[in-house]
């Protein structure tokens, strides 16, 4: 099946202009090269349309601008060099650095249609880029999940900021569960996080359980240190390896001690954005 363009509208950032380019129409712009510090990867990409309008994000609107009034003048993919070194040179760069774009104005649609389909199924995906690039390949990765399961304010303010980022969460509350019992339709690939968010840690053994089961790249736990002795014996005594019991993340986030729940909420979301950025540049 022919992936949809309005897909788009729900990708992630890094997926954007690639969800975008599958319309006729549309130009794509892909960095190659970067000389100096620049605040975007080598990969970043951009959408333009027939119109002018943009999809993704490159700078901060000048670099945009003058992509879309150069691509539109080209028939053929063409690598050309903005910023120090250009000989644009009525155009410079606010960082004072060098960029390479591959302007293709007619990039492969049912290339970039198999990528996105390949995306949506949870499957990693690549662009092969024309032969005038010096980046041969652009790898892609599913896009971030979260399985957030706990109760009260902490819960709350996780599926709140995921809300905030475009991070696609499923909370399952102590509604949704039953204690001692694994969640049902609980399920994490290796682009899914999960994270239990618990004031009464009798709830955790059946999930934790459940979760190491999976693949998901990260699972947290919150509580003090008696909280993680008590997780460790109660694993234990359901079967799970202590490699496996190693995989759960306690204390949680990149801030000790929050004693908030907005607070802890950040801390947590910002250490599992830092996992799954390592997933990405691994790719």
């Amino acid at each position: 099946m022919l992936a949809d363009p309005a897909l788009h509208l729900s990708a992630d950032e890094d997926h954007a202009a690639l969800y975008a380019a599958c319309e006729p129409g549309t130009a794509l712009c892909t960095i190659v090269g970067i000389e100096g510090s620049f605040s975007r990867r080598v990969g970043a990409q951009l959408a333009i349309r027939a119109d002018g309008s943009t999809v993704g994000s490159l700078s901060d609107g000048c670099l945009e601008a003058q992509l879309a009034t150069d691509v539109s003048a080209l028939h053929s993919p063409e690598v050309v060099r903005y910023g120090r070194g250009s000989p644009k040179i009525d155009f410079r760069l606010p960082c004072g650095g060098g960029l390479d774009i591959l302007l293709d104005p007619a990039p492969d649609r049912n290339a970039i249609r198999a990528a996105v389909d390949a995306l949506e199924q949870r499957d990693p995906a690549s662009l092969v880029l024309p032969a005038t690039s010096p980046l041969a390949r652009r790898t892609y990765i599913p896009r971030m999940q979260l399985n957030v399961l706990g109760e009260g304010p902490e819960l709350a303010a996780v599926t709140g900021l995921c809300a905030a980022m475009g991070v696609r969460c499923r909370p399952f509350s102590r509604a949704d569960l039953v204690i001692g019992q694994a969640a049902r339709g609980l399920t994490g690939d290796r682009w899914t996080a999960g994270l239990l968010l618990f004031h009464d840690h009798e709830w955790e053994a059946a999930l934790l359980e459940q979760a190491l089961a999976s693949q998901m790249f990260y699972i947290g736990a919150q509580g003090g240190e008696n909280a993680r002795v008590e997780r460790a014996m109660a694993l234990a005594a359901r079967g799970v390896s202590e490699e496996d019991r190693a995989r759960i993340r306690s204390p949680i986030g990149l801030i000790p001690g929050c004693k908030n729940p907005t607070a802890l909420a950040l801390s947590a979301l910002a250490e599992i954005v830092g996992e799954y950025e390592q997933l990405r540049a691994a790719a």
